[in-house]
């Protein structure tokens, strides 16, 4: 394939701001060229970049984008490189409706939807009262559920938040756990506390649990009630039954929202039991008011190496599953002899 190159200009011609957008010993180009499959060359503010056309323009586009942010006086570091890589190597969003590529507002931050599926999701809880997330880890799937749960209670949308996970040992025996209800099932539900903190602050998510506006509890204890103006989160659900899926999902009531999370590669529940999200994607995906988003690897927004151990993962399934499906045959006609 025919090399691409352009040349970019970064305008206005300041030597601070181009530090910060090079990083230091230039470890922000670095990390450009080596995910962008190109190569920089800079002298002072002009810039040539050399690849395949497509990722020349996602090269030039990304260096002007973090250029620009330099401006407000924003410190880069590789995480936001990471994170700006992630949306210019998604499809272009130029055709999507506007609500799939709108900010969420909370009160302590603007949460935005980095790729295609992530604004997919976004819209999906916008449109839909019940959605579904499934995909690996890293993908947002609970960040950006908490983010929209945030905003529908700030625009008062909704009276009030639930946390719910079902208290599933992770492959561990944790043994005796002492303290109150919400202390035994704190560790469980830390990463939704930790992105209600991030969102409203310490202090305001204390005094809202205390007025009972955010409550968070174990799936068991949502038997027999029916939730009515609530944004209720179903965290981890690959770890449900396939009853204990139906019982939640029939608590649902008016004026409410509810976005169930999981991740079918590491269900944790006892062998032979069937997963309620495997269950439910085949029972309801053809309903309508029900959103189904599937993420992949290529949505993961950690650190790159969990985008490569992913992909990893998945390609040694479909491998194994190959050579299972390849060995079938002489297996039968070994046990026919």
């Amino acid at each position: 394939m025919t090399d691409h190159s352009q040349q970019l200009t970064l305008l206005p011609d300041n030597a601070q701001r181009l530090a910060n957008l090079c990083g230091r010993l230039n470890e922000h180009i670095q990390q450009i060229e080596s995910e962008l499959g190109v190569r920089i060359q800079q002298r002072g503010n002009v810039f040539q970049i050399s690849g395949n056309e497509a990722a020349v323009s996602n090269g030039s586009r990304l260096l002007e984008g973090l250029y620009g942010a330099t401006d407000q006086g924003q410190l880069l570091n590789p995480k936001q490189v990471h994170l700006a890589l992630q949306e210019f190597q998604q499809e272009p969003a130029g055709n999507e409706p506007p609500d799939q590529v709108s900010l969420i507002k909370t009160p302590k931050c603007s949460v935005k939807p980095r790729s295609r599926h992530q604004r997919q999701y976004v819209g999906s809880i916008h449109r839909n009262d019940i959605n579904f997330a499934v995909g690996p880890a890293g993908t947002g799937k609970t960040y950006l559920a908490v983010a929209c749960a945030v905003e529908a209670l700030v625009r008062e949308q909704v009276q009030r938040l639930l946390l719910v996970r079902p208290a599933v040992e992770a492959g561990e025996k944790l043994g005796f756990l002492p303290g109150d209800l919400t202390q035994k099932i704190d560790p469980y539900l830390r990463p939704l506390y930790d992105a209600l903190y991030e969102m409203l602050g310490f202090e305001r998510v204390g005094r809202l649990i205390e007025k009972n506006v955010i409550e968070v509890a174990p799936l068991a204890y949502m038997r027999g009630r029916t939730l009515n103006n609530a944004f209720i989160i179903l965290d981890e659900s690959q770890n449900t039954t396939t009853a204990q899926m139906k019982m939640f999902l029939t608590r649902i009531g008016f004026g409410s929202t509810a976005v169930i999370t999981g991740d079918v590669t590491q269900i944790d529940l006892p062998k032979g039991t069937r997963s309620g999200l495997v269950h439910v994607s085949k029972v309801l995906k053809d309903i309508d008011g029900i959103g189904f988003t599937y993420f992949n690897a290529k949505d993961v927004v950690r650190h790159r190496l969990v985008q490569r151990i992913v992909e990893a993962y998945d390609e040694y399934d479909r491998q194994s599953v190959t050579t299972l499906t390849s060995q079938e045959p002489s297996q039968r006609n070994d046990s026919d002899g």
